[in-house]
């Protein structure tokens, strides 16, 4: 039986995937990265849900029942699946709303950073000849010193609290920020497009940030992945020296650091809050891995 086809139909079977459809195929195709988004997803979630499903209050304290091993184990309650601390609170519902404050810490603080580095990034390159000058010298400054010291001085500084971690944090996370948007805009600002618009009488704010942020975000989106890792990393180090969020509050690294000192004794009180911290992170870099093969045209290949 003879059917038939339309040119329509043969143009719209050859047609090749939209840039989205793309996107998700190459995204797929790295394992790890799908591994890490969910495992991402997972702690999201559980931070989100932390009222409903811990299974007790984190604040509580179980007068006899302090640091007691997980219930798997000999000498454990079967109330405390994960075992409890030395004040006798459950280290289960503290790891829950630990996700909460480590997540939101690094969320906020790699936000702020990617806002204030872009506009300084996207000015530099704009007006490089003074301004641009002034804004890298002071950017390789902070670039010259290890992270993590730089946001230990600052956070004795400003003082031990939520806040004031989150703003250390943004302030030696935005140097890459800064480096990465100048970079990619002065590219940028060769291009006929650019010079069109300029011609046609665009602002200044509409170049900069209509014109060509758009095309920049591609590799600021890779790096604001790498960023959220850091961010969660240096959170949980501050807490762990004392200079982040205070005990009795449920953050990871201030539970690694009350956990410290009983690490001979009771193990268990730094292993569970580290884990967590170490799947952070690892999830969220094999997602920017993922997010990179994505976004970057040379790695894409059509299935």
């Amino acid at each position: 039986m003879k059917t038939n086809v339309l040119p329509e139909d043969i143009e719209l079977a050859a047609a090749p995937p939209s840039s989205w459809r793309l996107f998700v195929a190459t995204f797929c195709r790295n394992r790890g990265a799908v591994l890490g988004l969910l495992v991402l997803v997972l702690m999201v979630i559980v931070a989100l849900l932390a009222p409903s499903i811990a299974p007790h209050d984190p604040y509580e304290l179980f007068t006899g029942k302090e640091q007691l091993p997980p219930s798997f184990m000999s000498g454990g309650d079967a109330m405390f699946f994960l075992g409890t601390d030395d004040a006798g609170r459950d280290t289960l519902s503290r790891v829950m709303y630990g996700a909460r404050y480590s997540l939101f810490i690094g969320l906020s603080a790699t936000t702020l950073a990617m806002i204030t580095g872009i506009s300084l990034g996207l000015s530099a390159a704009f007006w490089p000849k003074v301004w641009g000058k002034a804004v890298m010298l002071v950017n390789d400054i902070l670039m010259s010193y290890p992270s993590l010291l730089l946001a230990i001085i600052i956070a004795a500084i400003l003082g031990p609290n939520m806040t004031n971690t989150i703003i250390t944090i943004a302030l030696v996370c935005t140097p890459p920020f800064i480096r990465l948007t100048r970079a990619t805009a002065m590219v940028e600002l060769q291009r006929e497009y650019f010079t069109a618009s300029k011609v046609m009488g665009a602002g200044v704010l509409r170049l900069l940030f209509i014109t060509i942020l758009p095309n920049c975000m591609a590799p600021l989106i890779v790096q604001a992945t790498m960023i959220f890792s850091s961010a969660i990393l240096e959170a949980g180090a501050i807490g762990f020296l004392g200079f982040g969020v205070q005990p009795p509050d449920a953050e990871w690294g201030a539970m690694l650091g009350t956990a410290r000192q009983y690490i001979q004794s009771n193990v268990w009180l730094a292993i569970w809050p580290g884990l967590a911290i170490f799947l952070a992170a690892l999830s969220i870099n094999l997602t920017g891995d993922g997010l990179r093969d994505a976004l970057d045209p040379k790695l894409k290949q059509v299935s």
